[in-house]
């Protein structure tokens, strides 16, 4: 099979192959599935880097978790796929993948491979984040950068859960971009009063807030939560986060920390289902940013290592 896989880490340019690799042979209780399009995410770029010391998880890395395709077992069934490369050295960078069943998600006919191959990490992180505590149906819920990847995702699913969405964007000039079919009020970080903004959506506080950016926003977050409200942060920008930790335990706050590789199993299969029950019903859509051929997978890595532009970075598999 043609495949994209990597020796050693480093630069993308520098390491990342293109060439002939045996095809996969799935075991017990897996599948092979012939990819069509592969999604790229942060953390795939991040270990291809060694991120925070990582080293070579395998002596070869065919890279990314996330997919769409066909399952020939299933007579051809179209389906999307997961942790692809989570504990496993193979990925969905390549003409075949094997993964365990049920990481290969029955895709309706009417649904595009671009958007099951964008569902994967983004799409189970925000289900995590907005259900991991309970349902949300009738409460106000905080979406922090909801124009991205994994908060645009959680607005979604939280609307279409029956939450009133209150967003935030990093910039006056992006609310214009954000869906107001989905979000109630949107509020720009770069005004004087966000907080003060936030409360006068939800006066007594907001119970559930989803975080990408701890380390800018847990003052501000503190300051419009409710009395037992949940923190739901799956990204921070200092690694060492500080937090006003005496007024969120006086309010009885619960931060919770997401990792999606090791969400608990049950969790992802329902998140799985119940993404792929949103997209059929047409409650969830992906923006696809650029999408590479696998001869050009760096460039597509650099695209997601410079956070440029917006949308979901794919490269398209040869058939």
């Amino acid at each position: 099979m043609l495949a994209s896989w990597y020796d050693d880490q480093g630069p993308a340019a520098d390491v990342l192959h293109v060439g002939e690799l045996p095809d996969p042979v799935p075991g017990p209780g897996e599948v092979r599935v012939r990819v069509t399009v592969s999604g790229v995410n942060p953390g795939d770029t991040k270990k291809r880097r060694g991120w925070l010391g990582s080293s070579m998880p395998f002596p070869r890395v065919v890279p990314h978790s996330d997919g769409a395709g066909v399952d020939a077992r299933r007579v051809g069934q179209r389906v999307w796929v997961y942790g692809a490369q989570s504990y496993r050295p193979f990925g969905t960078a390549a003409q075949y993948t094997v993964v365990p069943d049920h990481q290969a998600v029955p895709l309706p006919d009417h649904l595009s491979d671009e958007l099951g191959a964008s569902l994967g990490i983004p799409g189970i992180t925000a289900h995590r984040t907005v259900f991991a505590d309970g349902p949300v149906d009738g409460q106000p819920v905080l979406v922090h950068g909801v124009l991205g990847g994994v908060g645009s995702l959680a607005a979604q699913l939280a609307h279409w859960a029956g939450a009133t969405v209150i967003a935030t964007v990093r910039r006056t000039a992006d609310l214009s971009r954000v869906d107001a079919a989905v979000v109630s009020h949107a509020v720009a970080l770069d005004t004087g009063e966000p907080a003060a903004a936030i409360r006068s959506y939800a006066p007594r506080g907001v119970e559930r807030i989803i975080e990408v950016a701890l380390s800018d926003n847990a003052d501000l977050d503190n300051a419009v939560a409710a009395n037992n409200a949940v923190i739901a942060a799956y990204a921070t920008r200092t690694d060492r986060t500080e937090i006003p930790f005496w007024p969120l335990l006086f309010n009885n706050v619960t931060l919770r920390l997401l990792g999606s590789d090791d969400f608990p199993a049950d969790a992802k299969r329902q998140a799985a289902r119940d993404l792929t029950s949103a997209a059929a019903v047409d409650a969830l859509t992906v923006a696809v940013g650029d999408r590479h051929p696998l001869d050009d997978i760096a460039k597509a890595h650099d695209h997601v290592d410079a956070r440029g532009g917006h949308g979901r970075i794919l490269v398209n598999i040869p058939q």
